[in-house]
C-alpha cells in the first residue's frame, strides 16, 4: 500500500499517492520495471465523477506522451486521458471493460488503466511532477474550484 500526501478542501480528501510520478492532468505513472502501469489521480476521478464506462487502447497500440491512451465516461463529462509515457500498451486493466468503477473506488490500486512498455522513461520521468508537485498543483485546483461554486 502506497503511502499518501493527503488534503482537505471544503469537505473533499484528495489523496497522492508517493510511489508514482503525475502528468499535469492527473494521470499518474508508476514504474515497476521497464513496464510502467497508469492511471487517474483521486482528485481527477473525484473532479471526473462516477466513471459508468472506460476504453483503453489496446494491447499492442503505440502510445506516445501526452497522446491518448483512454476515454472515460461520466455522469458529468468525457475525458480523453493522455499517455504520461511512450511505448507500447502491454496490458489493458480487464476490470475496465466490465467495472469502471474501479477508477473510483481505487483510483491508486485496481483502478489502473494501462501497462506500458516504456521506450524512453527517463525522457518522460524528467516531464512529469513528482509527488510534491502534482500535490500542490492539485490542492491549487481544487481551492479554485471551490471559490468559483
Amino acid at each position: 500500500m502506497p503511502e499518501f500526501l493527503e488534503t482537505m478542501v471544503d469537505k473533499f480528501t484528495f489523496k497522492v499517492a508517493t510511489d508514482r510520478l503525475y502528468n499535469a492532468e492527473g494521470i499518474w505513472a508508476k514504474p515497476e520495471g521497464n513496464l510502467v502501469r497508469i492511471g487517474l489521480s483521486d482528485f481527477l476521478q473525484q473532479r471526473s465523477g462516477d466513471v459508468a464506462f472506460a476504453e483503453v487502447k489496446p494491447v499492442g497500440t503505440q502510445a506516445a506522451f501526452g497522446n491518448e491512451i483512454a476515454l472515460i465516461e461520466t455522469i458529468k463529462v468525457n475525458i480523453s486521458l493522455t499517455s504520461p509515457v511512450t511505448g507500447k500498451v502491454v496490458e489493458a486493466n480487464p476490470a475496465m471493460a466490465t467495472a469502471p468503477e474501479a477508477i473510483n473506488q481505487e483510483p491508486y490500486g485496481a483502478g489502473w488503466l494501462a501497462v506500458v512498455e516504456a521506450t524512453d522513461w527517463q525522457t518522460d520521468k524528467a516531464n512529469l511532477l513528482d509527488p510534491q508537485a502534482y500535490f500542490a498543483k492539485m490542492k491549487m485546483e481544487a481551492e479554485q474550484e471551490v471559490k468559483k461554486a
